[in-house]
């Protein structure tokens, strides 16, 4: 089974809780935490990833470490849980996939745009806003500039993309003469 298949089943489970308790967004900023303090100490997270530090050595490392943070008990819980299942040092994914699950929950798509060069506001707002039509969903860009698309726009939504860009056009043209040529 995938770590992208595991964490998603972790994520319903963990949202679901979350959600019943109107703990969601404490929970997250929880893990978050815990998840900057793995990234900031790479020792602990070799520590905790390692198949060779006994359980019960990793479970007294973490209870000290969330004795410190004071989280909600249900990230307790939830590190907890990922620690007795061997998958802590995966929590990474765990969160990418609770974010994934909210926005799914919530009716909102992430759009990966590429663009030419950097947009203005304006046009930010307009491409959302076609974007948001298009989807029928509130849009979440995250945008960046490739001048090797020299002009026009690709976006990623999901598995979908949509390029129309400047190259793919060119490229496009290209094949058709090609093709005519023949």
């Amino acid at each position: 089974m995938s770590l992208t298949t595991i964490a998603n089943r972790y994520a319903r489970a963990l949202v679901d809780v979350t959600t019943e308790r109107g703990q969601t967004f404490d929970v997250l900023a929880d893990l978050d935490r815990f998840a900057a303090l793995l990234k900031s100490y790479p020792a602990l997270y070799d520590a905790f990833a390692s198949p060779v530090i006994p359980q019960d050595r990793k479970r007294r490392v973490l209870s000290a470490l969330l004795e410190r943070m004071n989280p909600k008990q249900t990230s307790t819980n939830f590190l907890k849980l990922l620690l007795d299942h061997y998958r802590l040092h995966r929590l990474d994914a765990m969160l990418a996939a609770v974010r994934r699950e909210l926005d799914l929950r919530a009716g909102v798509v992430t759009a990966e745009v590429t663009l030419a060069r950097d947009a203005g506001e304006d046009e930010r707002e307009q491409l959302q806003d076609r974007l948001r039509k298009a989807t029928g969903k509130e849009v979440r860009m995250k945008i960046k500039s490739d001048p090797n698309i020299i002009g026009g726009v690709v976006v990623r939504i999901g598995s979908r993309i949509y390029d129309g860009s400047i190259r793919n056009q060119l490229s496009q043209l290209r094949q058709q003469l090609a093709e005519a040529k023949h």
